[in-house]
């Protein structure tokens, strides 16, 4: 079976990595970061018919590559598959890359099992100060869940493929994360630090029924201005272990501004 994409709804995933991204490029290039979500299935990434990726493990979250503004085809074949004679397992043609956007290429299962492709948006615009940023999307075969911070729910009844995106005062919190309206523990808890002026994206994803949920994190910096400076984007890496939240993701049409998402469905 392959995968193409349509213009809807997409997907994220978490697992357990994180990385400083860069918060915003110039108007002629983005930063493109690129998740594997999808459990059992290491793949190669071509861009425009040239390998970009090879032996792409589940769970990993690349660094921030810059793409040049332009249309792109992505293509995601099982490892060692050669193109000229194999299907992808997912693809993603003509996806539009913007300039000065900051995005996320995932791979990941859609809440009945199905591997899809999504682009995300991220929101790099700036924080107040003494705050920060946490985006919380769902890439996984799981049903709705109710996040929580020190025991109350702060995100109610999020379904594959929504996002929360949530600003809150700087400081450590601890978080898991639950059936919905339930007190049944799917991941955590964990303390979670939010560091000021950055926004820290967690993705769920894998499967609840094959007891494949982990997380994938990425942390981007600089968001706020301080009184004698602009955001810089650059930083250090997260505390992983820290970060047990699950994520979901909404996002729409060909990756422009703001948030959008393009979902891959199937087709015999």
């Amino acid at each position: 079976m392959m995968l193409k994409t349509t213009t809807a709804v997409v997907l994220a995933g978490v697992t357990g990595a994180a990385f400083a991204v860069p918060a915003a490029a110039d108007d002629h290039e983005s930063a493109v970061s690129v998740l594997h979500g999808v459990p059992g299935l290491t793949v190669d990434v071509y861009v425009n018919g040239e390998e970009a990726i090879p032996d792409f493990a589940p769970g990993t979250l690349t660094e921030p590559m810059m793409l040049a503004a332009g249309r792109y085809d992505i293509e995601i074949y099982a490892d060692g598959d050669d193109p000229e004679t194999a299907e992808p397992a997912l693809s993603a043609e003509d996806l539009e890359v913007p300039g000065g956007a900051n995005l996320t290429l995932a791979a990941h299962l859609s809440e009945d099992g199905t591997p899809t492709l999504g682009a995300f948006v991220n929101d790099v615009t700036r924080t107040s100060a003494g705050e920060a940023r946490l985006t919380v999307r769902h890439a996984a075969a799981a049903p709705a869940v109710d996040v929580r911070a020190g025991g109350s729910a702060v995100v109610e009844g999020l379904t594959n493929p929504d996002e929360q995106v949530l600003d809150l005062p700087a400081g450590t919190v601890t978080a898991d994360v639950v059936l919905a309206g339930t007190e049944d523990v799917v991941l955590g808890p964990a303390d979670v630090n939010l560091a000021e002026g950055t926004n820290t994206i967690v993705y769920a994803w894998g499967s609840a029924e094959e007891g494949t949920l982990d997380l994938a994190v990425q942390v981007i910096e600089g968001l706020h201005t301080p009184p004698d400076g602009v955001p810089s984007g650059q930083g250090g890496l997260a505390d992983t272990g820290a970060l047990l939240v699950l994520a979901l993701a909404g996002v729409a049409g060909a990756v422009v501004t703001g948030r959008q998402v393009i979902r891959a469905t199937a087709r015999d």
